[in-house]
Formats: structure tokens, sequence, C-alpha cells
């Protein structure tokens, strides 16, 4: 029993479970939890088996209970191992099994104490490893100290705080140490990407917000046995810091890597091994002025942007919320759970707030020790709010975010802090993002999409990546950014400074009943925001008071209710170029008062999303500067009725149309094909359309056709052959499909066809003359339709891609 759950067993059992969680697609996150949660387990088991302590007989018995399960679980691990990857049915048989077993397991853990051993022993070493740390910290700071250049007393200040920050985490007791499972797996990944190194000098690194315990997990690095053992503890670790002495960091890096006293660039000895950990460095040009090119070394980076290559980046993962429980209480009460006769649904909405990121709940922890329960509550509110708990909060955590910002250009600077007018704890359509930051900040699409993600290498936003980001034709509302509630906060508190009737941005951090009654206190004089963000549930006409926005370029109206009176104002906000209305209740809410749209001439971008769209008609307004309007998850109604309106008068510039996720759209009217400016076109997830207008070759500029999970499209009109500058099409997953026009090749404009999931039968012989075609997608089962192309086509690359029907409108 011992050899099994102590030995090489388990070993070869993680090595397996890991296996499987890179192989099998179903049994991913149980496999890596099992793994994770044995890996853990076994050295405490060890310690039990080998200690010479007595274990009791029911101690025994659950011991051997265990092993038994241990044994299951190396079996199915070999069967899920051999499961072919398409055996589905025989997939999901496995996982349930899996599940069965990570119950177990856990059960197990969690009633077995494997520390009652630990008892007697770590009393003896809890003091010695705190005073290691002690000693560690302290040689740290006698290290800056006696290395350090005079430089004047902010130098010395910025040194000593740093110093006070470092020992701070490594004295206080259960720390950042304890983080969990999130810190044991960020130990795994870094390790198995730093014993990859080869010979020659590799960089991997580890990237995260502020706060995020980018450095403990780079602490934990240094001190690892198996680091220690792999790089034969020849280990340097270096802060690097944002003003750093590079001249003073190179030649301690190259006294470290030589062994030697020498200059910089003289002949090396034979080299070994070694390993540089470089943290807190903020630009990848000081990261290159202090690496090397010599055999044998790996240099650890540690930083809020990815400054190494993505591949070989770990990006730090937020404690989930027993761990931020834990790591909170410990701050607040000196112990891991909340106190007998506290408030716990108060902690719970505290750290929730706090969304997992370490230093917040550290700090908001302290901060709140030995307060009264009434204070506890107002330090919610004001953190609802996106204001900081106290001063100590915005000290510590606040300026520490806001240093990651001091890197960055005025525009980019900009573009962060425009994320707060955007709902908290919600995904925000990267279409909507691009078109607010092309509208204030006069950008081009590619330009405001190259700094979000700029923003999102530094670890200031998340892109929730559609799997094809990055391509050439890929859809902005297919991608979505998510941000941290502290950086939106950070944002806030930017935005939220001066009078308020001269900022820039105007916005309510989050939704409420009413307006802000600061906004009506000082609606007597004009506001010169030039981006409004409002956030309610059901607004009437009487919920509305007078504001004069005449600088207003932006207006975002979040909401969650089954019917909204648009604010009378927006008649009045005469430089209005993008305007968003998302509801986000559970049924699409019918719009009031739609006629103020009369007045809006400049209005260039429109996001409608689940509302009854308005019934157009021919006395309708034309908004004749609307490049962009997007419809997702509406109910159009009859408001593309072509026998009643003209859909070219009324949009006369339209560049961009989206419709997406609305159900009851069953057919374009013949008047968009009126529409000679429309570029872009996409149709996705629209059940009951069956078939497009016949004159699109009146679309002369049409270059993107996307007609995505529409499953009773039949058929694509002949015209679409004519379109003179037609480039993309998308046919993936229109089911019904089962043919092309037959002279699609015609269409010697296009480089790129979808048609994954697509029930297609061939292709026209007319394809061969498809000569600017680059990259074909496709069902491994159609890569013989496209033979004879790519035979005829140099330089085409057909692709056969898994199959991955769209269920996303369960979710919805």
């Amino acid at each position: 029993m011992a050899e099994l759950v102590g030995g090489e067993v388990v070993t070869e059992l993680v090595k397996q479970l890991f296996a499987v969680s890179k192989k099998a697609f179903r049994c991913r996150s149980v496999a890596e939890n099992l793994a994770i949660m044995i890996d853990n387990v076994k050295p405490n088991i060890k310690e039990i088996l080998y200690s010479g302590v007595e274990v009791s007989e029911h101690r025994q018995v659950q011991l051997r209970m265990f092993s038994e399960t241990l044994d299951k679980c190396k079996k199915l691990t070999d069967k899920v191992l051999k499961c072919h990857r398409w055996n589905m049915v025989r997939q999901l048989y496995h996982a349930k099994k899996m599940e069965d077993l990570e119950k177990k397991i856990s059960r197990f853990i969690q009633g077995l104490p494997l520390h009652i051993l630990a008892d007697v022993h770590h009393l003896r070493v809890d003091a010695e490893v705190r005073l290691d740390r002690i000693d560690r910290s302290c040689d740290s700071l006698t290290e800056k100290l006696g290395s350090m250049k005079i430089r004047g007393s902010e130098s010395m200040r910025e040194v000593l705080k740093t110093a006070e920050a470092t020992m701070e985490t490594v004295t206080d007791d259960g720390g950042f140490e304890n983080l969990g499972v999130g810190l044991e797996l960020g130990k795994r990944k870094v390790k198995e990407m730093l014993f990859k190194s080869s010979d020659e000098a590799r960089l991997v690194g580890i990237s995260g917000m502020s706060g995020s315990g980018k450095t403990t997990l780079a602490r934990e690095i240094e001190r690892d046995e198996d680091v220690r053992g792999h790089f034969g503890d020849r280990v340097l670790f270096l802060i690097v810091s944002q003003s750093p002495n590079l001249e003073e960091l190179r030649s301690r890096i190259w006294g470290f890597l030589t062994g030697y006293d020498v200059d910089v660039g003289d002949t090396l000895p034979e080299s070994t091994r070694k390993l540089v950990i470089l943290d807190d460095v903020w630009t990848r040009e000081s990261l290159d002025q202090l690496m090397f090119t010599i055999p044998g070394y790996s240099t650890l980076v540690v930083s809020r942007s990815k400054l190494a290559d993505t591949r070989t980046t770990y990006d730090v993962e937020l404690l989930n919320e027993d761990e931020a429980t834990s790591l909170f209480c410990l701050s607040a009460f000196n112990q891991k759970s909340v106190p007998l006769g506290f408030s716990k649904s108060l902690v719970k909405q505290v750290v929730g707030e706090c969304k997992g990121l370490p230093l917040s709940l550290k700090v908001i922890g302290a901060s709140l020790k030995n307060q009264p329960e009434k204070y506890w509550e107002g330090a919610v509110t004001r953190l609802s709010k996106g204001e900081p708990a106290d001063e100590t909060h915005e000290s510590r955590v606040f300026a520490q975010i806001q240093a990651t910002l001091e890197n960055l250009d005025l525009k980019t600077r900009d573009c962060f802090l425009e994320l707060g007018a955007f709902p908290e704890d919600k995904k925000i359509p990267l279409d909507v993002l691009i078109n607010v930051l092309v509208e204030l900040h006069d950008l081009e699409d590619t330009t405001a999409f190259a700094v979000i993600v700029d923003l999102a290498n530094r670890n200031l936003l998340t892109l929730v990546k559609d799997p094809r980001f990055g391509a050439m034709y890929t859809s902005y509302y297919d991608i979505f950014v998510t941000q941290h509630d502290v950086l939106r906060d950070v944002a806030l508190r930017l935005s939220n400074r001066g009078i308020l009737n001269r900022r820039e941005r105007l916005l309510m951090p989050k939704r409420e009943s009413e307006l802000p009654r600061e906004w009506e206190r000082s609606n007597d004089e004009p506001y010169n925001a030039r981006i409004v963000s409002i956030h309610t549930g059901e607004m009437t006409e009487m919920d509305w008071f007078d504001m004069e926005l005449p600088k207003a370029e932006v207006l975002i109206l979040n909401f969650s209710s089954e019917k909204y009176v648009l604010p009378p104002f927006i008649a009045r906000m005469g430089k209005l170029r993008a305007l968003v209305i998302i509801n986000n209740g559970m049924s699409p809410a019918r719009l009031h008062d739609f006629s103020i749209f009369t007045n809006m001439a400049r209005l260039k971008s429109l996001w409608l999303e689940r509302v009854h769209v308005p019934e157009l008609s021919s006395s309708t307004v034309p908004l004749k500067n609307l490049h962009k309007l997007s419809l997702i998850l509406c109910k159009i109604n009859n408001s593309f009725d072509q026998t009643e309106v003209d859909i070219a008068q009324v949009f006369p510039k339209l560049t961009d149309l989206t419709i997406d996720h609305c159900g009851d759209l069953v057919e374009l009217p013949s008047t968009i094909c009126g529409i000679t400016s429309l570029n872009s076109i996409s149709i996705t997830n629209c059940p009951r359309i069956k078939e497009l207008p016949k004159h699109l070759s009146k679309l002369k500029a049409l270059q993107l056709l996307r007609l995505y999970a529409c499953p009773e499209l039949k058929s694509l009109p002949v015209e679409i052959c004519a379109l003179p500058r037609l480039k993309y099409v998308d046919i993936s997953q229109c089911v019904s499909l089962s043919s092309l026009p037959e002279e699609i090749g015609k269409v010697r404009t296009l480089e790129k066809m979808d048609m994954r999931e697509c029930s297609l039968l061939s292709i026209p012989r007319s394809a061969v003359s498809l000569t600017s075609l680059r990259h074909v997608i496709c069902d491994s089962e159609a890569l013989w339709m496209w033979e004879e192309v790519e035979k005829a086509v140099p330089g085409l690359r057909v692709e056969a891609a898994e199959k991955s029907f769209s269920l996303d409108w369960l979710d919805e």
C-alpha cells in the first residue's frame, strides 16, 4: 500500500493524468484537477507512512481504500490514453468515470486529516522556515544597499520601499505563500517550460497584472528543489524595477554567469547550466540589455507585460473563491476562515469585490482588521462604486496599478480609461470597443485593434478569443474584452477626478435605479464630457432630467428591462458619432421615443443589442452618415419589410452591416442591394433566413460576405459571381447549403473561403480559376474536393478544421 500511495506509481499516475489533460478534450479539466490534487497530497501521505509514527487501524483502512481508488484511476487513464479522440461516446463514458473518481478522491482528502503527523513536526519546522525567510529578505536588503551606488535620497527611498514590501511578503504568516492550487499549477507550468531549455539561452516569462502574485511565484521557483537540482543550485534572483541601473545589473549577471570577476564581453570559461530570474522588468528594452548570448543558461523574466514569447509565458491565474477567502481572512482575522459570530455575508461581499487579486485581498483585509461591521458596510459601498476602501487601499493598490500606466503613451492610456464606461463583470464586444475608440480618438480600425492587443499584452485587459482570432477576416464581434474590476476601478478613479461638468468622461460605475444625484445637482450648466455611460434599470420619461451634452461623441446606454424610454437629451447631442444600446435583461426590450434619431446627422456607428428594432417606414429620417449598423440578439419584427421602406434611402452610406442571433430574420430586403457603399455583410446565427436577395451584384464595394451558422440557407444567388471586389466568403455551419454557384470561378478577387461543417457535396469545376485564392478551411471529409484547385492555384493552403458545432446560443 505504501508503495502505491507514496512511490513511483503515483508519480507515473500524475504524469498520465497531465497527458490526459492535453490529449482528451472531454477529460481535460477533471484530469488536470486530479493530477494537482494527488500530486499535492502525496508528500503528506508519504510523511505519515515513513515517519515512524504509528497510524491507527481506522486510518489504515482509509489509506487502503485510497490506495484502491488510485489503482482504479491508473487503469482508467490507461484506457483514456488509448481511446481515439473521435470516439466521442467512449470519451464521454470515460469522463463520467473520471468525475466520479475525482469526487471520491476529493472526499478522501477533505476527510482525512493529513496534517495530524505534521502538528509536532511543523512546530519545529515553521520557526526555521520563517527565520529562513527573514534571513533571505535581510540578505536581499543588505545586497541592495551594499551594491547600490549613491544616487540621491529618492533612489534610497525607492530601494527601502521595495525592501520593505519584500520583507512584508516573506514574513507575514500565511501571506502569498499559501495560495493553494493556483500557485502549484503555476509552479508546475513554469518548471515545465524551464526544463525544456536547450543548450542555447532560453527566455521564459511570468506575466500578470499588478498584485497578482507574480513575484511570489518567482520566489517559489527560486526556492524549488527541482529547479535548484536542474540548475545545480546556480540561480540568481534580481529585482530590476521601473528605473534600473542597467550597467550594474549587467555586471552582476555577467559575474554570475562567468563565475569570475571579468569585464563584460571577455572570453568565458566552459559554460554550465544556470538560471537568472529578473523580477519587475518594465520594458523589453531593459530585458534585452540584461540578456547575453551564452549557451547553457536560462532567463525567467517576471513582468506586468508579456515580454517573452507567448508560448513560453505563464499568465498568473487569480485566486478562486476559496483561496481568496482564506487569504483575506488571514489578513483580516489572522485565521483562514470567518470567525464565529462575524457576518459571512460581509466577508463574501468584500472578497467578491477583490476578484481574486492577492494584493487587494491582503491590503483590504488588513485595513478592515479590528473594524466594526458598520465600517465594513461602508467599505463595501465604496468598493462597489469603484472607489478605494480607505487611504491604505488607495496608496498601496490603486497607486501600484496606476504606475503601470506611466509607460503608456497618452493615446493608449486614454483608450484604457475608456474601459471604465462599460459595466463590471460583463464581456465587452470588441466591435463595440473598436467603434468607441475609432470615434473618440480618430483611429483606424486596425490601429484601434493594435492598441487593444497592446493593452492585453500589458495585462490591462483580457481578450476572450474566438478560435479564429487574429486571422485576416476575423470578425471583431466574435471576440470579447474583459477587465479585472480593480483595473476598472482605477480607470474610473482617474476619469472621475476634477469638477464633474469639466470631465472628459461622465460614467456611472454601477447599475442604479436612477441617474446619480450628483449629475442632477450639476445639470444647470453644460457637461464637457466626450463619452457618456449610463447604467440603469427601466427608465420612463419621468426618470430623465434635462442634460446639456454639447461635446458628447459617444453615448453608451446599458440597462436591464423589457421597456426603455430613450433619454430626450439625445436629440440635442449634435456631435454624437457612436451610440451603443445594450439590454442586459432576459428578453428583448421595446425602445420608446426612437424618433429622437431624426437629429443625429453625425452618427456613424449604431449598436443595438437585445431590443426590438423599431419599425422603419418611408417617413423615417435617413441616417445619412451611418457607416456601421450592428443588430445583436434583436427582434427584427417588420423593420426590414421591403414593401414599406427603401433601406438604401435610410442608410445611404452604410459600409458594415452585422446581424447576429436574430431568430426572426427571414430575409433581407432587396433594397439593401442599393447601398452601393456596403463593404461587409455578416448574417450569423440566424436560424430562419433561407435566401439572399437576387441582385447582390449591385454591391460593387462588397468585400466580405459572412453567412455563418444559418442552417436554413439553401443556396447562394448566382449574382455573387459578379461581385468585383469580393475577398472573403464564410458559409461555415450552413448545413442545408449543398452547392456553390457554377460560375464561382469568376470571383477572381476571392482570397479566403471558410466552409467548415458545411454540407457541400462538391465544388464547381470553375473553382480552378480562383487565382487569388490563398486559404480554404473545410472538414477533413471535404479535402478531396479541393485537390484539383490546389494543383491549379499556386500558394493555396487547404486546411482541415476540427468539428466544433456552435452551441453558444444555448447560453443566451
